[in-house]
């Protein structure tokens, strides 16, 4: 389960929430953006930044880093690349923070004594997710990432919770977001499963979430759009060409890499046929589901 993806996907929509896990945030946390900053010579990227307001002068920046794997080398690594970014940029922050999120302190960094200065410090922040209390009294964007920690037979009934809280609590404009993240979650902690079965599980529709619609949004929309753009028949076939694009990545994620014979046959589906198979390959749990339906 890539979680480090979908805590960045929940700090896309909602940046404030990693200044719901500090105990003294900054004032104007709101205006706060998140996004990965690149550093040249040598060249590395950071994927987890908070950056202040740049109409407000000079703020604090902060750096996040979701680690639910054991790294030796994960402070070394951080603190470097942190001072190396902020001495880079001192001219636009008066001052750093880096806060780090584990599932347990079981996954935190063995050997911490070279760091105990900044450890010790209000610069850093260790983040302990199994330590911030019951899913269900947490506010929802935390449970969110509280729920990525869950044993997988709770899963299902914290989610359900989480999905008729969000129903009842929050606004119709910001509930789609939070349903869309509880169904990412499911499908990432319950890959091997069908979409019937994880439909199943949390009790709606997935052709609803933004999970179905992908392939659809990134093929069927975007070729039809190039189609009244430039013409209907050429419209289509680039329509076509995008649409079987999205299915080898779907596929590819699920599955592994593709053998040339299977992007062969998919190659040569018309538009048509490439919209039932985004459809039909929710539910194909092997390769050889989806040569059975080629076969078809």
């Amino acid at each position: 389960m890539r979680r480090d993806s979908i805590f960045y996907k929940l700090f896309q929509q909602s940046p404030t929430l990693l200044f719901e896990l500090l105990t003294n945030p900054p004032s104007n946390a709101d205006a706060y953006r998140f996004d990965s900053v690149a550093i040249k010579e040598p060249k590395f990227e950071i994927d987890g930044v908070f950056l202040p307001p740049e109409n407000e002068g000079a703020g604090s920046v902060y750096f996040c880093e979701v680690q639910f794997q054991k790294d030796e080398q994960l402070y070394e690594r951080i603190f470097a690349e942190s001072s190396l970014y902020f001495y880079r940029n001192r001219a636009r922050f008066n001052d750093w923070q880096v806060v780090i999120i584990y599932p347990s302190r079981n996954t935190e960094q063995t050997d911490i004594y070279p760091h105990r200065g900044l450890l010790s410090s209000e610069q850093v922040h260790r983040v302990y997710l199994d330590e911030l209390g019951d899913i269900r009294s947490l506010p929802l964007w935390v449970a969110l990432m509280v729920l990525t920690t869950v044993e997988e037979s709770q899963v299902p009934e914290e989610a359900r919770y989480l999905l008729a809280r969000t129903r009842e609590d929050v606004p119709l404009s910001a509930s789609q977001v939070i349903i869309e993240m509880v169904t990412t979650i499911m499908v990432y902690k319950f890959e091997q499963l069908s979409r019937v079965e994880v439909e199943s599980m949390l009790g709606i529709t997935l052709k609803e979430t933004r999970v179905y619609r992908e392939i659809k949004e990134e093929g069927r929309e975007e070729g039809r759009e190039e189609g009244r753009e430039e013409g209907r028949e050429e419209g289509r076939e680039e329509g076509r060409e995008v649409m079987a694009n999205a299915i080898y990545r779907q596929l590819t994620k699920r599955f592994g890499e593709l053998s040339e014979q299977i992007r062969s046959s998919v190659s040569v589906l018309p538009l048509s046929d490439l919209e039932d198979l985004s459809e039909a390959l929710l539910d194909f749990t092997s390769l050889a589901d989806l040569q059975a339906w080629l076969d078809k």
